[in-house]
């Protein structure tokens, strides 16, 4: 298939690109390249030192022979451009990645809500019109999240996108319809992905887009079997207190003796995906597209879930780490379960990579490795949600004063 790889040079982008490519597709990368320049706002950089997405290109041709074609563009501002190149590329597939993926840069400041929202819902808006004008068609598979569901107490199983409810009819009867599962985002990043599954349902019942949303949970590890053929094509690192997801920077911390922060009590359940179950559920995905005229098909991209102060102790009992137990900047519950039905990827034969030791250390020993890359400065989390959250100043584990950032 020719697949276009919307935020292909992204965490989960550049490694599906990769994937795929190796699976003997045709790849068109496009990217405005905004996590870079993300990365230059924050101060910070990827732990592993990641090369120009160019040359990354080409260290993966001269490996493979195949061809991963860049196209810089920005979906959310150049709709013009975007409609052009879908008219003469015709993909059969697309691979939505271009967002800004981060809960709490999105809750830093209102410049970052304004961004987030502008920048993630005008993308997804512009690609669906662009697809329906243009009249390709291509099965477009969505990046979404489990936190467009919020964090469930109630003891039931999320369903996959779904939930069938009964209605009384002004006659008595009653009948059965299915809706989607109510969104109950936990921030501005999250919003927009709830924003996302209406103009989803919309284009499907009214233009008949094929449409795939994956329900994804938080991504840990590094490598997937394409990026360890050669230390140029790894995957980017992000540790920052914006950026890091919990478990990667639990690791990180640990690898560099800096106390594992829990946020409250640890009492939040959240859901989790090895990268290289990621990427192999995108390319199942892609193998089990809706017809047209069909509802849009939703997976929930997850493998387990555990609580953040369990993931604390096993970590903390694989290396030693002190846990420090902080101040929550989100606004949440402090204790919830969640319990997540995944059967769809199960029955398409993913055979799940769980949290285990050997696995951690793996991604242990990257961190020590590139442990110099560290500025321990951008390890704590100080974006919060609300600005009663954000006027507290904070002390981190290390004795350091936090700078307020409302």
């Amino acid at each position: 298939m020719k697949i276009a790889v919307l935020g292909g040079d992204g965490f989960c982008g550049w490694p599906t690109s990769l994937h795929l490519s190796d699976q003997g597709h045709e790849i068109h990368i496009i990217d405005n390249l905004s996590r870079r320049w993300i990365d230059t706002e924050l101060g910070v950089q990827s732990l592993t030192p990641m090369d120009s997405i160019q040359e990354r290109c080409r260290i993966w041709k001269s490996l493979t022979g195949h061809e991963l074609n860049f196209h810089l563009l920005d979906l959310a501002t150049e709709y013009e451009r975007l409609r052009q190149w879908l008219a003469e590329h015709k993909p059969d597939a697309i691979i939505h990645f271009a967002e800004q993926r981060a809960a709490p840069y999105s809750m830093k400041s209102d410049r970052h809500k304004v961004y987030t929202v502008n920048n993630n819902v005008s993308a997804t808006h512009n690609l669906l019109t662009a697809m329906v004008e243009t009249g390709i068609d291509a099965h477009l598979v969505h990046l979404g999240t489990m936190g467009v569901y919020g964090y469930s107490t109630i003891g039931a199983a999320i369903p996959e996108g779904y939930l069938p409810v009964d209605i009384e009819t002004l006659s008595g009867e009653k009948k059965q319809q299915d809706i989607l599962y109510p969104t109950r985002p936990g921030s501005v990043y999250h919003m927009t992905k709830s924003l996302d599954q209406i103009l989803f349902q919309f284009y499907a019942q009214n233009d008949g887009v094929r449409i795939t949303d994956l329900h994804q949970g938080i991504v840990w590890g590094t490598h997937t079997e394409q990026s360890r053929r050669h230390e140029q094509l790894i995957n980017r690192f992000d540790y920052d207190g914006d950026y890091g997801t919990v478990l990667n920077r639990f690791l990180i911390q640990a690898a560099i003796d800096y106390p594992l922060t829990v946020h409250g009590t640890g009492g939040q359940t959240r859901a989790f995906i090895h990268l290289q179950d990621s990427v192999r559920c995108i390319e199942l995905a892609l193998s089990d597209a809706p017809a047209a005229g069909d509802r849009v098909k939703i997976f929930n991209q997850m493998t387990e879930t555990h609580r953040v102060r369990d993931l604390a102790g096993l970590i903390s009992q694989m290396t030693g780490a002190r846990i420090a137990y902080l101040p929550n900047p989100r606004k949440e519950a402090e204790e919830n379960d969640l319990i997540v039905r995944n059967d769809q990827f199960l029955s398409l034969g993913l055979n799940p990579i769980t949290l285990e030791e050997g696995l951690l250390d793996e991604v242990v020993g990257v961190a020590k490795r590139y442990a110099h890359r560290i500025d321990r400065n951008r390890v704590p989390a100080v974006s919060a949600w609300t600005k009663d959250l954000a006027s507290r100043v904070e002390t981190d584990p290390e004795g350091k004063r936090l700078k307020s950032v409302s």
